[in-house]
C-alpha cells in the first residue's frame, strides 16, 4: 500500500470501530491534500561546457523571475527527451529519426492555456520548425548564417586594405597569396564545412544541395568546381582544416589564421581573439555562375519539447517558452549570445542597438539572408549520417586523394541510398 495513503485508511479504520461501540457518531476524518504533480521541468542540451554556462544564466534569471524550478541537464545520444531539448543543427537526426518522441511546440502551448506571445516570425527562421500550416513546432532560439570573418590587422601586414574584403572566391585566392606571402601559415580556415561550403555555397550558387522533398543534389558544376578551387588552396597552404565543427574557430580567435568562414553568432566569441581587430563580410560567392549571388541559410540550435510529460510541467515549459520570447531576452540573446532576434520587433531593436556599438555582424547577415533564408528547408548539415560521408569526400578531395567530382557523385549516391532506407530523414522536421 502507498505510504501516502497508510494514514488516511487507518484514519477510516478507526472512525468505523468508534461508531460501534459510541451512541454519539464519530466526527468524519479529517480529509487528506491530493498529493500534486511536481512542476519541476528540465532543460537537456548538447551545447558542452561553454554553452551551458551562458544557458545556466538564462536558467537562473528565468527560476528568480517565475519561481519555477527548472533544471539543466545534458542531453546525450540515445536519452529519452526532456520537457524541453535545446538541440544544435549538426544533432538535428535524432528529433528527425524519432517523431513519436517530441509533440510540436504549438500543440504543448495550447494545452498548456498559454498563448504564443510571439508576432510575427521573421522569415529568415522558418527552416525546419513551422509545419505545412506555419504552426510553430519548434522555437529556432540561436539561429545564425555563415559569414566572412577577418583580421584587420592581418589584411594590413598584407598590404591589404582592411575595409575591403573578398567579395567573390576568386577575389579572395589573391588575397590568401598576399597573406601566405606576410607570413601567415594559415590564411584562411572553415568552422562548419559542410554547413558553410555544401549547404550555403548550394545555396548561394542558386543550387540547392537537397529538394524541398529530400533528394541530394550537390554534384552539380558549381558545387565541383567550388570543391576543386579548395583542394587547389589546400595544396597550396592557402586553406586549413581543423576539424568537422568549429574546431577552426579556436585558430582564429587565438590570431593564427587572418579569415574564417563560420556562423554569424561567433563575433560573439571573437570579440576577444587574440590580436585581432575583427572585420566581418557576407560569405563570397562565385561570380560566373548565373543568376548572381542568392541568399544564404539560416540555422541553428532550436527547442523541442518533448513528449509525455505531465500537464504541470508543460505549463512551466510554456512559461519558459514566453520567457525567451520577452523582448528583453530576444535583445539578450542578440547581445551576449549572437543569434538571430526571433521576430521582426525584436530584429529592428536589436539591429538599431548594435550598429550604436559599431557591431555590423547582424546587419550583414540579414543582407546575406534576404529574406529567404529559410529554403530549402532539407539541409546536408542536419543529417548526421550524410553529413558524415560528405565530410569523409570533402576531405578525401582536401587531401588531393580523391577528385572533387566523383567525390561529390559518391556523397549524392550514398546520401540519397542512405536516405531511401531512412525517409523520417528526408523530412525538414519530424511532424
Amino acid at each position: 500500500m502507498s505510504d501516502c495513503l497508510r494514514p488516511l485508511t487507518v484514519a477510516v479504520t478507526l472512525a468505523l470501530a468508534c461508531s460501534a461501540v459510541q451512541a454519539k457518531p464519530a466526527k468524519p476524518a479529517a480529509k487528506q491534500a491530493v498529493p500534486t504533480v511536481s512542476a519541476e521541468f528540465e532543460l537537456a542540451h548538447n551545447l558542452g561546457a561553454a554553452g551551458e554556462e551562458r544557458l545556466q544564466t538564462i536558467v537562473d534569471r528565468f527560476n528568480k523571475e517565475s519561481g519555477s524550478t527548472l533544471k539543466l541537464v545534458r542531453l546525450e545520444k540515445g536519452d529519452k527527451p526532456a520537457v524541453l531539448n535545446l538541440m544544435r543543427r549538426y544533432d538535428m537526426s535524432d528529433v528527425l529519426s524519432q517523431p513519436k518522441a517530441f509533440v510540436p511546440l504549438h500543440d504543448m502551448m495550447t494545452k498548456a492555456g498559454q498563448l504564443l506571445k510571439f508576432g510575427e516570425l521573421s522569415g529568415d527562421l522558418k527552416a525546419g520548425v513551422v509545419d505545412a500550416k506555419g504552426k510553430l513546432v519548434a522555437l529556432p532560439v540561436l539561429y545564425s548564417t555563415p559569414v566572412l570573418f577577418y583580421n584587420k590587422n592581418a589584411f594590413r601586414k598584407a598590404k591589404l586594405d582592411p575595409e575591403q574584403p573578398p567579395k567573390t572566391w576568386f577575389e579572395m585566392q589573391g588575397m590568401l597569396d598576399k597573406l601566405q606571402d606576410a607570413g601567415y601559415a594559415c590564411p584562411y580556415t572553415s568552422s562548419w564545412p559542410v554547413w558553410v561550403h555544401v549547404d550555403n555555397v548550394s545555396a548561394i550558387s542558386g543550387v540547392p544541395a537537397a529538394t524541398d522533398k529530400g533528394l541530394l543534389t550537390f554534384n552539380g558544376l558549381p558545387q565541383v568546381k567550388h570543391l576543386a578551387m579548395m583542394a587547389t588552396w589546400s595544396k597550396a597552404n592557402y586553406f586549413k582544416l581543423f576539424g568537422r565543427r568549429n574546431e577552426a574557430s579556436a585558430r582564429f580567435h587565438e590570431g593564427e589564421c587572418a579569415m574564417i568562414t563560420t556562423d554569424s553568432r561567433e563575433h560573439v566569441d571573437f570579440r576577444d581573439a587574440k590580436g585581432v581587430e575583427l572585420g566581418v563580410a557576407a560569405l563570397p560567392y562565385h561570380d560566373d555562375v548565373y543568376g548572381g549571388r542568392q541568399s544564404s541559410l539560416a540555422d541553428g540550435a532550436s527547442l523541442w519539447v518533448g513528449a509525455g510529460r505531465a500537464p504541470a510541467q508543460y505549463k512551466q515549459a510554456a512559461k519558459f517558452v514566453n520567457f525567451m520570447l520577452s523582448p528583453e531576452m530576444q535583445l539578450e540573446m542578440v547581445r551576449v549570445y549572437g543569434g538571430l532576434p526571433m521576430t521582426s520587433t525584436a530584429r529592428a531593436a536589436a539591429r538599431s542597438k548594435l550598429l550604436q556599438d559599431g557591431d555590423k555582424t547582424l546587419e550583414i547577415a540579414y543582407a546575406s539572408l534576404n529574406g529567404n533564408g529559410s529554403k530549402p528547408a532539407v539541409r546536408v548539415a542536419n543529417i548526421d549520417s550524410v553529413r558524415i560521408i560528405t565530410d569523409e569526400e570533402m576531405e578525401a578531395v582536401w587531401e588531393d586523394k580523391k577528385p572533387a567530382k566523383a567525390a561529390l557523385d559518391t556523397s549524392v549516391t550514398r546520401g540519397n541510398a542512405l536516405l531511401g532506407a531512412k525517409p523520417l530523414l528526408k523530412k525538414a522536421q519530424p511532424f
